[in-house]
């Protein structure tokens, strides 16, 4: 028998997390109740297990040790994963054993019959018994992925750091809700992850039981036949691809590659080169019906199918608000949109045929011409997407179920265009769309991020990520609440409940802005000048909420900051520095408008009582408080050149240099911005000196005082 000691030591900061309570194990549980005691502290667990009963506590005090009595690779991986979580690694016998157990062995029915348990045929594939007794633990399951997932959730019940060695008594019964748990990836507009970070990600989906990680490419693919569209530094080679599926394969993670084939390809039509294709000169959308179309697709997805051994492929066409506007035209007059869409999609099946694997598409056409879905191949999958309602879903998917046509559902987490995602929008829309496709039959569940304004930070979208994870994996509706509690202590290993409330504050910040009811999001607030007409129009709706939202935003920081000064091995750091940028971000938006009413009410004094020498101190207080070594033009110009430089630290933290430079232009522009206004104004201020008077607020670009 191959065994692994492998030894926990009590407050280790490698520990994954636990909050050892059982009084709320798992919020909702939906088949059955678990038992409790009322002396057990909390446990929480990500995703919420079906079946749990918790009688009690196991102490550890000479750590763990792994059997593994089957020898089998893939158990063995899934046995140093827990290594991983544990204090290191013991070849001594001591320690309180967890074997690792196949259903079908002789050790896994005995521990399966011991505690009347069973496998329902629901569990062959993914599902676990997981089993704690006094004196030793036992994962059960029929597969692999079983054994894998059931020590991910026997590291998450691990003692944090500081807490006493112990983990709860009990057993668990699971299986997912949905075949397919997904996470999709931006990768074309901007931002660009290293193969570390990519690696980063798998790691931690796999833990939350996701089980397809889908890289979203418009042009960063690299393609040795079409080398055109990707660019130097920004796009992954076929050794990243090989390196990423063998690396994603040993956690149970499928890659799932998603090439635009029909929309969302303006940086590939945008050289000459490809100008036979395009629907308009450099446009979005690739032209049905062009001789180069179809055999431009055929390229890439054939390297795809070579490097990616995945059973999907995702071909797009989302969005393609083009077509019939230049080279279709004729035919979508005479045909309609959506019969020759679907004519399109068709074809691409048919030419993509010989390499055997199913085609994934974005379910635009559902909601375009519900009437022209029935035409479409059978055996694709529509992916119907909604990134912010809460209810409604079942007009989106009923058109392709109606038509036999597999289902997956793809809310959003959203992030796009904010300074950090709207947690509030994302739950709502993750929960509700997850739910009804659920129970319309959708096998599979993709969620989004979306980098749009070329900004985007994955570190910043863990929150709304996972819950989309745990969402698919759990049946019904899940529990919101169960997973904000359960999020901090399990992400990231904090006992405290400072980073929940440090999420919590920075939700209320996004609600600050959203009661302003701008015109503009939160991304393009931080760029926007308040001086200008339009940032002073959006001065008048955002002032009633400045205050709240700074403080917010200012909580935010105080408690990740506490958080880490209490316990310097919480884990998930750069995503902890994500949260802090994300906070000052939202907190710089708030001073920017602050800052502009105040200049602007204390120039319009100091305007008033220039001639008065009895105010003359005074006013050289407002103008220097306007503009001096700690005036507050440099204030703003100090917070967007310290923000500066924290994006880009977080950046590369995570993504390659590429795009960073688009982005660290719009703060030199900014800083340099409130620099040159403060150079003016020290020009106002010596010819105040000279007894010059001082000129209009409006000759100074200064808006009027309110």
């Amino acid at each position: 028998m191959l065994t692994a000691d492998l030894l926990f030591s009590p407050g280790t900061n490698r520990a994954p997390a636990r909050q050892m309570t059982a009084s709320t194990l798992l919020g909702v549980l939906l088949l059955a109740a678990p038992v409790f005691t009322s002396a057990q502290p909390e446990v929480h667990l990500l995703p919420q297990p079906r079946e749990a009963h918790i009688t009690g506590e196991v102490a550890i005090p000479s750590g763990i040790r792994v059997e593994i009595p089957g020898h089998d690779a893939e158990d063995e991986f899934a046995a140093r994963d827990l290594q991983e979580a544990v204090s290191g690694l013991s070849d001594k016998s001591g320690g309180y054993p967890v074997a690792l157990l196949r259903a079908g062995s002789p050790e896994g029915k005995a521990a399966l019959a011991e505690n009347h348990l069973t496998l329902s045929p629901e569990m062959a594939a993914e599902g676990y018994a997981l089993v704690i007794g006094q004196h030793r633990a036992a994962v059960v399951a029929e597969s692999s992925t079983g054994i894998f997932y059931g020590v991910q959730t026997l590291k998450q019940l691990l003692p944090l750091a500081e807490a006493k060695p112990a983990i709860p008594e009990g057993t668990i019964r699971d299986w997912p809700a949905m075949k397919y748990r997904a996470m999709d990836d931006d990768l074309s507009r901007g931002p660009f992850p290293t193969l570390e970070f990519q690696k980063h990600q798998v790691r931690v989906f796999a833990s939350f039981k996701a089980n397809i990680y889908s890289p979203y490419f418009e042009h960063t693919l690299e393609y040795p036949n079409q080398p055109m569209a990707a660019p130097p530094g920004s796009s992954m080679s076929p050794a990243d691809v090989a390196e990423l599926v063998r690396y994603a394969a040993q956690y149970h993670v499928t890659i799932l590659p998603e090439q635009e084939a029909f929309g969302h390809l303006h940086h590939v039509l945008k050289y000459d080169l490809y100008e036979g294709v395009a629907e308009t000169p450099h446009g979005q959308v690739l032209a049905p019906g062009q001789p180069g179309s179809v055999p431009l697709i055929q390229d890439w997805f054939t390297q795809i199918a070579k490097e990616f051994p995945s059973p999907f492929m995702h071909i797009g066409a989302d969005e393609t608000g083009d077509l019939g506007r230049g080279r279709t035209k004729d035919a979508v007059k005479q045909q309609g949109y959506g019969p020759v869409y679907v004519q399109f999609l068709t074809q691409i099946h048919d030419a993509l045929a010989p390499l055997h694997r199913r085609l994934l598409f974005w379910g635009d056409i559902g909601g375009a011409d519900p009437a022209a879905v029935s035409k479409l191949p059978k055996d694709m999958i529509a992916v119907p997407w909604n990134y912010g309602d809460t209810s409604g879903f079942d007009k989106m998917i009923e058109p392709f179920a109606k038509a036999g046509i597999e289902t997956w559902v793809a809310p959003g987490d959203a992030n796009w265009n904010l300074v950090y995602p709207d947690a509030a929008t994302a739950f709502g829309n993750i929960q509700g769309f997850i739910r009804d496709g659920q129970r319309l039959g959708s096998t599979g569940a993709l969620i989004t991020v979306w980098n749009d304004d070329g900004e985007g930070l994955f570190n910043q979208d863990w929150y709304g990520d996972l819950f989309g994870a745990v969402a698919a994996w759990q049946p019904g509706e899940s529990s919101i609440p169960a997973y904000q509690a359960a999020y901090g202590p399990i992400f990231h290993g904090d006992a405290s409940g400072k980073i929940n409330q440090a999420e919590q504050e920075l939700m209320l910040a996004n609600q600050s802005l959203a009661k302003a009811k701008l015109d503009f999001n939160s991304d393009e607030l931080f760029w926007l000048d308040p001086w200008t007409a339009e940032g002073q129009a959006t001065g008048v709706k955002l002032m009633p909420f400045v205050q709240e939202l700074r403080l917010h935003a200012e909580n935010a920081i105080v408690l990740v900051e506490q958080a880490r000064a209490a316990n310097p091995g919480l884990r998930e750091p750069a995503a902890l520095e994500a949260m802090d940028l994300g906070a000052r971000r939202l907190d710089l938006i708030g001073m920017k408008w602050e800052w502009s009413r105040q200049m602007a009410q204390d120039y319009a004094r100091a305007f008033t009582g220039q001639h008065d020498d009895k105010q003359r101190s005074e006013i050289y207080g407002l103008l220097y408080g306007i503009s001096s070594n700690n005036g507050q033009m440099q204030d703003l110009r100090d917070a967007y050149s310290a923000t500066r430089n924290e994006f880009a630290h977080v950046w590369l933290g995570e993504n390659r240099p590429y795009w960073l430079d688009n982005v660290m232009v719009r703060y030199d522009l900014a800083a340099q911005m409130w620099q040159q206004r403060g150079w003016r104004f020290a020009e106002v201020i010596r010819g105040f000196d000279n007894h010059k008077d001082l000129p209009p607020a409006e000759s100074l670009g200064i808006p009027p005082a309110n």
